[in-house]
């Protein structure tokens, strides 16, 4: 769903950056909160992995294509403020290095892609959980819901910036249906792909799992061979099986993995607002990118001839730049926090 330059008028364009830009500010203060020296680095780590699995478009339907957003899996495993900025940091060094979604669009892109998707996911995901058990397979259901209405609640956001800004006349009915259509279906493959991380890192480290805090397992009893629920609600909390760094390297080789050679097998057909795109004539007025000529633009490096390679290489430096700039932005969020709460500016004055 990156939106190219030349989709959406000037004005438009430049109010979705100020929306963007106060998100952005908004967010970098709600991030403070969240990130502690525990999650911090996993920050990161989410916004490179987000990056590489959004390498991986999979097919839906009539030669139209799908990748992840990673909102509503950002805003889960680390929280609604900082993963607004994972998702916004993936779509700077998307726009920057890779060509993909225009740089006047950035505003565009961050409101609909960042801004929309992790509010309506932890929205939609705080809801349930507040009704459900707290469990595992309730966190699990949870996510799988949330991501899923994520996706067509920016495709609906798109069409709402399109009617205001949209540089060709077309039919918006038409947009509106043929996107949300679509994006249904994308929907069902970001749940699927949300649910099985979230479920994969709780089932290791759930206490750093923002979505699932507070989250505690039933004692079990041992009677007459069987195990039964305690009779009293004890609960304790669902114990760590895996060290931070174990986790944070197994997560990176797993982006490196996916982006640097996954990739390469994933669907070639055009993605749901490509394809709505072209089918509508949204695209008339569609402008080169203004970083058209970067060495990395098109997901490849420059001068490398071979497919595989070039693509494969891309993809590693791609998650290694993401995770070099994600870590720093989280890592001076982390560090404002604690010069906010330093005992310098917590000390008594005795009268």
């Amino acid at each position: 769903m990156h939106v190219p330059d030349g989709f959406i008028n000037a004005p438009v364009s430049a109010a979705t950056g100020v929306v963007a830009a106060g998100a952005i500010a908004v967010s970098l203060r709600g991030a403070r909160r969240e990130l502690d020296e525990r999650t911090a680095p996993l920050a990161g780590l989410v916004a490179a992995f987000i990056f590489a699995v959004q390498m991986l478009n999979f097919p839906v339907a009539a030669g139209t294509s799908g990748h992840l957003l990673g909102g509503a899996l950002a805003a889960i495993l680390v929280g609604p403020y900082t993963g607004m900025l994972c998702v916004s940091v993936v779509l700077l060094m998307q726009g920057i290095l890779f060509a993909d979604g225009g740089l006047t669009a950035l505003g565009v892109n961050i409101t609909d892609m960042a801004i929309v998707t992790t509010v309506v996911a932890y929205a939609v995901f705080r809801g349930l959980v507040k009704v459900m058990p707290r469990t595992r397979r309730s966190v699990t259901v949870a996510t799988f819901v949330a991501a899923l209405l994520s996706v067509p609640a920016a495709a609906l956001a798109f069409t709402a910036i399109y009617a205001l800004g949209g540089t060709t006349d077309v039919s918006l009915a038409k947009v509106a249906t043929a996107m949300i259509g679509v994006h249904v279906l994308i929907g069902i493959g970001e749940a699927a792909i949300t649910a099985l991380t979230v479920g994969a890192v709780i089932a290791v480290r759930p206490d750093l799992v923002y979505g699932a805090r507070g989250l505690r397992q039933r004692l079990k009893l041992r009677v007459g061979g069987e195990l039964v629920d305690a009779p009293t609600p004890v609960t304790t909390p669902v114990a760590a099986r895996t060290s931070r760094r174990r986790l944070w390297i197994t997560g990176l080789v797993t982006s490196l993995v996916l982006a640097g050679f996954v990739s390469f097998y994933a669907s070639a057909s055009p993605d749901g607002l490509e394809k709505v795109a072209h089918d509508q004539g949204i695209d008339q007025k569609a402008k080169e990118h203004a970083s058209s000529g970067s060495p990395l633009a098109d997901y490849g490096v420059k001068d490398i001839q071979d497919a595989r390679l070039s693509g494969g290489l891309a993809g590693v430096i791609g998650v290694g730049v993401t995770v070099v700039a994600g870590s720093a932005v989280f890592w001076a969020v982390r560090r404002r926090r604690s010069d906010d709460v330093s005992p310098a500016s917590t000390t008594v004055e005795n009268v």
